[in-house]
């Protein structure tokens, strides 16, 4: 076989060669492309499982956020003298007022420390008396506002005996009522369904209350952390007090030296008549008396003369 006929088959065969090998590696090919869309699929499919779960854990994180949020409750409480009592306790009432407060208690009160009475005439005396007066306010005032207030406060006095804050972090009492109450709805949730099944109504009952009171002290806390409560107690210096009153003492009220000796003289004379009535009345025993004295007096006299001669 001439040489260029070789040739001529070799080529032939090698264009038959790649031809079939062409033929086998475009499916194979077309195999992997597939594999690789549908691994690309898949991939994209946890990317979205993953992001929805991460949604939802920081759904969670939020919530356990806002279960650990600090709930802080403030409390104050002043002690201070003040010029006058009544207008400082009026003052204090207006500025809660302006402050968006509420004053839940107001008391104000004097007590006597002592009094003398001085004779003015025989009726009437001048009584001079020793008092203080102090008053005891509780407002509720916004917590934003307590420091402005406690401020503007402590102006109105002459001078602070005490001024005092106290801070109470009731964070984890919040977060275990959420957590209780929460746990609480999942098992009533899981009791309407039919989940759980509770022989005894009055626990259900008892279980709900429980809710309820949950809810309430939540509340509550919530309300304490947005309002202060301030308690307030202020005096004055004693004040002297005089006035004239009515002579009280019945002894005071005498009558005249000349018309008192006109009455112990009627007096003496209607005493002077009622022994001459009561030695009247005794009459007989006056007449008895006369006579065992008159016998008494003989007897002794006849005694004598017979002693002699003896």
């Amino acid at each position: 076989m001439p040489s260029s006929g070789i040739n001529k088959y070799q080529k032939t065969n090698k264009l038959n060669f790649i031809i079939m090998k062409s033929k086998i590696l475009i499916p194979l090919l077309a195999g992997v492309v597939l594999l690789g869309a549908c691994k690309g699929k898949h991939g994209s499919e946890e990317f979205v499982n993953n992001t929805s779960s991460s949604s939802a854990d920081s759904v969670k994180e939020s919530e356990s956020a806002t279960l650990t949020v600090p709930k802080l409750v403030k409390t104050a409480d002043m002690r201070f003298k003040v010029k006058n009592v009544q207008q400082t306790s009026e003052h204090i009432t207006a500025l809660t007022t302006n402050y968006h407060g509420l004053v839940m208690h107001n008391q104000l009160g004097s007590s006597e420390l002592r009094s003398v009475d001085v004779r003015k005439s025989d009726d009437s005396v001048i009584r001079i008396t020793a008092f203080n007066t102090t008053a005891d306010i509780t407002v509720k005032i916004p917590t934003n506002k307590l420091n402005d207030f406690m401020n503007e406060v402590g102006r109105m006095g002459i001078y602070v005996n005490n001024r005092q804050l106290d801070i109470s972090d009731k964070s984890l009492d919040y977060l275990a009522a959420r957590l209780k109450l929460q746990s609480r709805k999942e098992l009533v949730s899981q009791q309407k369904r039919g989940k759980i099944i509770i022989k005894n109504p009055a626990s259900v009952l008892l279980l709900k209350d429980d809710m309820v009171d949950q809810q309430i002290g939540n509340q509550q806390i919530d309300d304490e952390v947005k309002n202060s409560i301030v308690t307030l107690s202020f005096y004055q210096s004693n004040t002297i007090y005089k006035e004239t009153v009515v002579n009280d003492d019945p002894s005071a009220y005498n009558l005249p030296f000349f018309k008192r000796l006109i009455g112990a003289i009627e007096n003496g004379w209607l005493i002077f008549e009622e022994l001459l009535l009561g030695l009247a009345n005794l009459w007989v025993l006056i007449i008895a008396g006369l006579g065992i004295w008159m016998l008494v007096k003989y007897y002794r006299s006849k005694r004598p003369p017979l002693l002699a001669k003896n």
